[in-house]
């Protein structure tokens, strides 16, 4: 019988779910809550079979206990029963793990207590997080559960490199510096790129760009992370759908003395009102693209922003690494949009970096290059899969 990972993304109103063979990847059932506490008392879950049948319901999801016993419910009624399918065990992502986890943990009442100290560096997120894993160990008592964490892979990051020039009290009373996110997509991909260009994933350097709603740039030399782009929170470094990315420090300061702005108002507009949605009006990609095409200036501007600040990031990252294998866009952004791919890129050739248009153009779904064959730089798109990811590295920490 095929050992399943049952694998869990909580957000403050969602839960996202996906039970899988972490050997080959192959999903048995997912599915994702939403509108957890919503006050019309309707939410709703959509549960997908592994046949790909869509089962859709409106409910009371008053709590997330509540959506994770709706979504048990709905493998009992389309399957496969989890009584039958051998879970061994149950992976969370958790955002933020501080300096303290650089690998996956099992969770007990300690990780539970560290994750919860560690709310304050990321009081969106971790919060949400912390309610999956209190739920999900109350209904699945006998599986073994494990945290895999968005930070763990930066944590390779040297001390230069993640150390911010600020008082020494912040740093090491605060835990002010640099952690990153999207560590898992950026390990996985990372290690994708290695396997497409057939090379040992210790000899390659590659530059990762994952661009969705949320966007980051990592340096991978040889498989660990030595650069990132988000700092504390996720709000520095890419243009993203709802986040401006980098601004200038003082801007809350101007911005509260000019408006009177509180520093909570301030940083909600930086989070939910900046980026995309800031300099159009709306956060999502493919809109952006249709207005673009239209001829719309204000998408035609932020277009031009996104690409300036993602050849930036690389070209930073070219000299961090020193020499460059691989660039891979990954996220849903970076997966399905040739023209943002070959925009940004634009003008690097001199670095070795040069997009195939015929290629990049070519409608895909699978990991596959997208540079010329005999381009120095391998140019590459390759999905993501964070789910698998944490399937996977579940399953290794079970195995010892």
């Amino acid at each position: 019988m095929t050992s399943h990972v049952l694998v869990l993304n909580t957000g403050s109103s969602s839960l996202k779910y996906r039970l899988l063979d972490p050997g080959s990847g192959e999903t048995a059932a997912a599915g994702l809550a939403e509108r957890i506490g919503d006050r019309s008392g309707v939410g709703v879950l959509t549960h997908t079979d592994a046949a790909g049948e869509r089962h859709r319901s409106e409910l009371d999801l008053p709590s997330h206990e509540a959506a994770l016993s709706a979504a048990l419910a709905a493998f009992d009624e389309h399957g496969p029963a989890l009584t039958t399918s051998s879970v061994r065990a149950v992976g969370h992502r958790v955002v933020h793990g501080g300096d303290r986890f650089s690998a996956p943990a099992l969770v007990d009442d300690a990780l539970i207590a560290a994750v919860e100290e560690l709310v304050p560096l990321a009081p969106l997120h971790n919060p949400a997080n912390l309610a999956g894993l209190r739920v999900a160990r109350r209904l699945f008592p006998e599986v073994r559960h494990v945290a895999v964490f968005d930070t763990a892979f930066h944590q390779t990051i040297p001390e230069h490199a993640y150390t911010y020039a600020v008082p020494i009290a912040w740093r090491e009373e605060h835990g002010i510096r640099r952690y990153g996110f999207h560590g898992t997509s950026h390990r996985f991909v990372s290690e994708r790129a290695a396997q497409l260009l057939g090379r040992p994933v210790g000899e390659v350097n590659t530059i990762v760009l994952h661009l969705g709603n949320g966007a980051s740039a990592t340096a991978v030399a040889g498989g660990a992370s030595v650069e990132t782009s988000m700092g504390v929170t996720p709000l520095e470094g890419l243009v993203m759908g709802t986040r401006s990315g980098d601004v200038d420090p003082s801007l809350h300061a101007h911005l509260h003395r000019q408006l009177g702005w509180s520093l909570e108002e301030i940083d909600g507009h930086l989070n939910r009102d900046s980026g995309l949605k800031g300099l159009t009006g709306q956060g999502d990609f493919r809109e952006l693209e249709a207005r673009m095409a239209a001829g719309d200036p204000a998408a035609q501007l932020a277009f031009a922003v996104c690409c300036h600040r993602l050849r930036k990031y690389v070209g930073a990252y070219y000299a961090v690494l020193g020499r460059v294998d691989a660039i891979a866009f990954t996220g849903g952004v970076g997966e399905n949009s040739a023209v943002l791919r070959a925009a940004a890129l634009a003008g690097l050739e001199r670095l070795g970096i040069a997009v195939d248009a015929a290629a990049n153009d070519a409608p895909s779904r699978e990991a596959r290059r997208i540079s010329p064959a005999d381009g120095e730089v391998a140019v590459l798109v390759v999905p993501t899969d964070e789910e698998w990811q944490i399937a996977r590295e579940a399953q290794a920490l079970l195995d010892g």
